[in-house]
C-alpha cells in the first residue's frame, strides 16, 4: 500500500432511513458511513447501515486497525455498530471517538446506551476486538496516528453533531454532516473546516426549495454546499445524507443541475471510491 495515498470510499450515502428497491440502485440505500484511507491508516466517519459492509470489506483486504469517529449519534449515524465484523475478532482494534456530547456523556456510555437490551440482544462486552473509546470537544485537534491531523468543529444540529477536517500527506478532505444552515449566510465553522479542501462532503437532504418546509430538522441543501464550496475554495463537492424520498432519478437531476454551476460537484453513491 502506497504510504501517501489518500482515498475516500462512500460505505453509505443515504440520510435517515436505510431504503431499497426498484428507485433506489444507482445511488444506494445504506446510512452514512464514510471511510477515509490516509496510507496504512484506516478512518470511518460514523456507523450507519454502510458500515457492515465495509467491516467485511476491509477485514478481507486485511485491515485491522481502526478508528470510528461519529459524527453524532443519532440512529441512522450508529445503527450499523453492532454489525461491524472486526467488534469481534480479538485480532483486531477499534477505537471509537466522540465528541458531539461533551461534557454530557462519553463515548463508551453512549455505545453502553444503545448496545444493549432491549434496543439490541447483547452488550459491548461481548466484542473480542481490543475497543478503546476516546473523548474529545468541538475545537479539539486530533492526532490519531502520525502524519495524521483531524480538526474538528461544531454544527448546527439538534442535539449537536460534530464537522471533520482530515489533512494528511498535504491534501485535505472535510465532512460536513448533519447541519443546517441560515438561508443567505455561510457558516463561518464549516468555512474554517472545509478552506482549500480537495473534497468536501456535505450534507444535501434538502433543496432549497424544499428548506423552508424543514426548518429546525438540522440539515442543508445541495446549493449550499456550492455557495461554501465557491467561498472556501474547494476543489471538489460530494453530496451526501441524501433523503430516503430522493429516487435515482431525482438525482441525476440535481447531478446535471450541479454540474453545470460547479465542475467539482456530485451525488456520492454506495461504493464510490475517490482518490484525493
Amino acid at each position: 500500500m502506497d504510504d501517501t495515498a489518500f482515498r475516500v470510499r462512500f460505505w453509505g450515502v443515504r440520510g435517515s432511513l436505510p431504503v431499497s428497491g426498484p428507485d433506489f440502485q444507482r445511488y444506494g440505500g445504506n446510512t452514512i458511513c464514510i471511510g477515509m484511507e490516509c496510507g496504512t491508516h484506516q478512518l470511518i466517519f460514523d456507523a450507519g447501515s454502510g458500515i457492515m459492509p465495509a467491516g467485511l470489506a476491509l477485514k478481507g483486504e486485511g485491515v485491522s486497525n481502526f478508528h470510528i469517529l461519529f459524527t453524532h449519534c443519532h440512529y441512522d449515524h450508529i445503527v450499523g455498530l453492532p454489525f461491524f465484523p472486526p467488534l469481534y475478532d480479538p485480532r483486531c482494534k477499534v477505537a471509537l471517538w466522540s465528541g458531539h456530547m461533551a461534557g454530557r456523556m462519553t463515548t463508551r456510555q453512549m455505545i453502553g446506551e444503545f448496545m444493549r437490551p432491549p434496543w439490541f440482544p447483547i452488550e459491548p462486552d461481548i466484542c473480542r476486538a481490543s475497543l478503546n473509546a476516546k473523548d474529545f470537544k468541538a475545537g479539539d485537534v486530533l492526532r490519531p496516528e502520525s502524519g495524521l491531523v483531524i480538526r474538528t468543529g461544531k454544527l448546527n444540529h439538534p442535539g449537536d453533531a460534530i464537522g471533520y477536517r482530515v489533512e494528511f500527506a498535504g491534501r485535505v478532505c472535510a465532512l460536513i454532516t448533519d447541519t443546517e444552515h441560515t438561508p443567505g449566510t455561510l457558516d463561518t465553522a464549516v468555512l474554517s473546516l472545509i478552506k482549500d479542501a480537495d473534497l468536501m462532503i456535505y450534507d444535501c437532504t434538502y433543496t432549497d426549495d424544499e428548506m423552508p418546509r424543514f426548518l429546525g430538522y438540522g440539515h442543508s441543501s445541495w446549493q449550499q454546499a456550492i455557495r461554501l464550496a465557491r467561498t472556501a475554495g474547494v476543489k471538489k463537492v460530494a453530496f451526501i445524507h441524501h433523503s430516503p424520498l430522493r429516487t435515482d432519478d431525482e438525482l441525476d437531476a440535481i447531478a446535471a443541475a450541479a454540474a453545470e454551476i460547479y465542475a467539482g460537484a456530485f451525488p456520492a453513491y454506495d461504493g464510490q471510491i475517490v482518490t484525493l
